[in-house]
């Protein structure tokens, strides 16, 4: 059965989207803009996340004036203007059209324009993304704007995602990160990563954070959709953050409000998180390129659960908005598996004159 993935779900952070400088309000017709200025005012989103919006739409429309015969089918998709996009053009799209726009995504989208080495084809959950975004697009011509009598995509099935285990340290390769941090920055980077194994918070979190957000125990943390959570710091927590206090308070920082700043006095931005990281991975004997911000957080919610956090506190410390988002944690406890693979009454049978094995050791 076809996955049901809803917009909130697929507004995932990627990179490139912000290599460019985009502003929708200059650069989409007006169907699209009051679209985008909607999920911006009303909706809340973030200015990034409308933007990716405005990107979806701008090559799903691109495709369709090729494939609607209003531009030149030779015309490279990223030379389009969409200026003209206008409702006779949006009211003409078929399911059909958008089914064969999946395909060109899957077989003949550049993965990177940037980098075309990289290859073609996008993935299914890249898909689904744009999917989402179409669906959404069209739900408010329907429900919002009243531009359509009928939503003609309706029926429309996301691409099947394929559910993969989350990647994550196991609790001696935490440790072994931790204690491997020293020199230059070590109170700051300590604090981070910290943060990351203690609250398991988003990449995007931890850069938004502010001094006015830590408060003794507990951290006010900003989330997706804007939406605010309150999360609870333990002892290791609190002393990391307070020693990186102390220097930070010694740094002359230029962003007075940043909880974390950089060697410049400015806010760390992400990519400097993910730099550190990658740095700090190496020096800890750790895969670099395994590993990133966001497998620490699925290493803080995997090793919560295996020492007794129920899924529905997890999901609140996590700032899932769905359950079954969180669910996936339920799987990579090995330890219950193990056991449930040695209750089985024939996990004793074996072939007569085989020596027998203890239970936990491949039997």
């Amino acid at each position: 059965m076809t996955a049901c993935i809803s917009l909130a779900q697929l507004s995932l952070c990627y990179e490139c989207a912000v290599l460019y400088m985009i502003d929708y309000r200059l650069e989409a017709p007006p169907i699209l803009r009051d679209f985008l200025t909607y999920h911006e005012t009303i909706q809340g989103h973030s200015r990034k996340t409308v933007d990716e919006y405005f990107l979806d739409l701008r090559t799903f429309f691109r495709y369709i004036k090729i494939e609607k015969g209003r531009v030149p089918r030779s015309t490279a998709l990223d030379d389009i203007p969409i200026d003209d996009i206008d409702l006779a053009l949006v009211k003409s799209v078929t399911l059909t059209d958008i089914y064969a726009y999946l395909s060109f995504l899957s077989r003949d989208r550049e993965r990177n324009a940037k980098n075309p080495s990289l290859g073609y084809g996008l993935a299914a959950s890249s898909r689904a993304r744009k999917v989402a975004t179409i669906r959404s697009f069209y739900k408010y011509l329907v429900t919002k704007a009243k531009l359509l009598d009928e939503n003609p995509i309706q029926e429309l099935d996301s691409p099947r995602l394929r559910q993969g285990l989350p990647r994550y340290l196991t609790l001696d390769e935490s440790i072994r990160l931790l204690e491997s941090i020293e020199g230059d920055n070590a109170e700051r980077d300590l604090c981070i990563i910290t943060l990351f194994l203690n609250c398991g918070i988003r990449i995007s979190e931890l850069v938004g954070l502010n001094l006015s957000d830590i408060r003794e125990d507990r951290m006010r943390v900003l989330g997706k959709g804007n939406k605010e959570r309150v999360v609870y710091l333990n002892a290791a927590c609190q002393n990391a953050i307070d020693d990186w206090l102390e220097v930070r308070s010694r740094s002359g920082a230029v962003d007075p409000y940043a909880l974390f700043i950089t060697r410049k006095h400015t806010r760390i931005t992400k990519a400097g998180v993910h730099y550190m990281l990658k740095q700090r991975f190496l020096a800890a004997g750790l895969d670099s390129s395994k590993y990133s911000a966001h497998k620490l957080r699925h290493t803080a919610a995997t090793l919560m659960l295996q020492n007794g956090v129920d899924v529905r506190t997890l999901q609140e410390v996590l700032g899932h908005e769905h359950l079954n988002t969180t669910q996936i944690y339920t799987h990579v406890n090995s330890d219950a598996l193990q056991q449930a693979a040695d209750s089985n009454p024939l996990g004793a049978v074996r072939r007569r004159g085989r020596p027998k094995k203890e239970p936990g050791n491949g039997s």
